[in-house]
């Protein structure tokens, strides 16, 4: 027994409310002019870019407080310690 076939004016009209909301859809008017496009891109760039940062210094805080908490290796807690004096004073000397 074949498969039922959905008449081609059905189909038509499927297809033709699919491009229509393809061609509505957010995507397509930001992609609409090389200006908005430049645009659009440039925000997700910066976006991207701030995002980094923050988390890359983020991380790096985290990861030299753990190591001020290792004093008991000594080359790497004293170095740690040293660095959390030295990002302590520049704290406070900004802050003044």
């Amino acid at each position: 027994m074949p498969a039922k076939q959905t008449p081609p004016k059905r189909q038509q009209e499927r297809l033709s409310h699919l491009l229509e909301r393809l061609l509505t859809h957010r995507f397509s008017h930001v992609q609409s002019s090389i200006w908005s496009a430049l645009w659009a891109q440039l925000l997700s760039g910066v976006a991207f870019g701030l995002g980094s940062v923050i988390g890359a210094t983020i991380v790096v805080y985290l990861l030299v407080m753990v190591l001020g908490q290792l004093e008991f290796i000594p080359i790497v807690g004293s170095w740690a310690n040293q660095l959390i004096t030295e990002i302590n004073s520049v704290k406070t000397q900004s802050s003044q």
